[in-house]
């Protein structure tokens, strides 16, 4: 098996998550640049949109970066044949399943790299041809399932012969032995992410992540299948409280329509919806990509030595 930084060409094992509205090609670029892989994340974007981004990012890096694809984009099909056109060096894929596209990536060279919730997805998408699998817990931020990244991770890396990613509550060296230790050969992380000086993310937005608690933040639309982990402000109190009342699933929907959007771009603390994962609390300082992707991984040699196991 190879690890993943050989399958993908890259100095450090991670993989910077999808976040939509967020991951652009500066972003993407910069951890590129600094050595893991950086991702466009297409979101609902418009495919000659994500071609755009796609070329920015290559006048930005000569290093491998790839693109993210949520399958209940209504863009998806069109999105997959952009990837394949422009030879991204990898895809990875969320909300969905992205077998019809795997063959035609992997014939333009493309590792693909579906997220997947559970042992029996992660299964089937070996058997689909897959490269490798990102296996997120319910830590993380944004859409979430409901197992733990510690209890996920072993089960599917138990289960499969392709590498494991392990994504969800990965803030610093400590959690990335945990992640090998638990038979992961990589990390994806987006919180920390959100901190970086080039992270395209409002001020208010930097400023919330990095003042977050560890009880800071909340899942929202658990009621509505669909739930979302965000940090804590008006809207999602107001949202929790509406749930509880039986307030319908498309009142609820109007009330959160572009409120990533309204973070992301305007900082609204009110009406916003701060994605962001448990390992908030983590996050100190805003800094450069680089130094944040070399806190993650040069001190895990001395401080594994530094550990007495039985």
């Amino acid at each position: 098996m190879k690890n993943i930084c050989e399958l993908l060409k890259i100095k450090y094992p991670i993989i910077q998550g999808g976040m939509a509205n967020i991951a652009n090609h500066v972003l993407a670029a910069a951890v590129s640049n600094a050595g893991g892989l950086g991702v466009i994340a297409a979101g609902a974007d418009e495919p000659e949109k994500v071609r755009e981004e796609i070329r920015l990012c290559r006048a930005l890096t000569d290093k491998p970066f790839g693109v993210n694809i949520m399958q209940i984009s209504p863009y998806a099909g069109s999105l997959a044949q952009v990837v394949a056109d422009e030879k991204v060096a990898a895809v990875t894929t969320g909300a969905g399943n992205p077998g019809p596209y795997i063959a035609d990536w992997k014939a333009a060279g493309i590792i693909v790299i579906p997220v997947m919730p559970s042992v029996a997805f992660a299964i089937r998408m070996e058997r689909a041809g897959a490269d490798a699998i990102i296996v997120e817990g319910t830590e993380a931020g944004g859409h979430i399932g409901e197992l733990t990244t510690m209890a996920l991770v072993p089960q599917v890396a138990d289960a499969v012969s392709i590498p494991v990613i392990a994504a969800g509550g990965v803030a610093d060296y400590r959690q990335v032995l945990a992640a090998f230790a638990l038979g992961a050969r990589g990390i994806q992380a987006g919180t920390i992410f959100l901190a970086s000086e080039e992270c395209p993310v409002h001020l208010n937005y930097k400023q919330l992540v990095i003042k977050a608690k560890d009880t800071d933040t909340i899942v929202t639309g658990r009621q509505t299948g669909a739930p979302v982990r965000v940090i804590k402000n008006k809207m999602a109190k107001k949202y929790i409280r509406l749930a509880r009342e039986g307030v319908t699933r498309e009142e609820l929907e109007q009330m959160t329509l572009g409120s990533l959007r309204r973070a992301v771009s305007e900082g609204d603390l009110e009406t916003g919806s701060f994605m962001a994962g448990q390992v908030a609390g983590m996050v100190k300082t805003i800094r450069p990509v680089k130094e944040i992707i070399e806190s993650l991984f040069e001190p895990v040699e001395a401080y594994r030595e530094s550990l007495r196991i039985l």
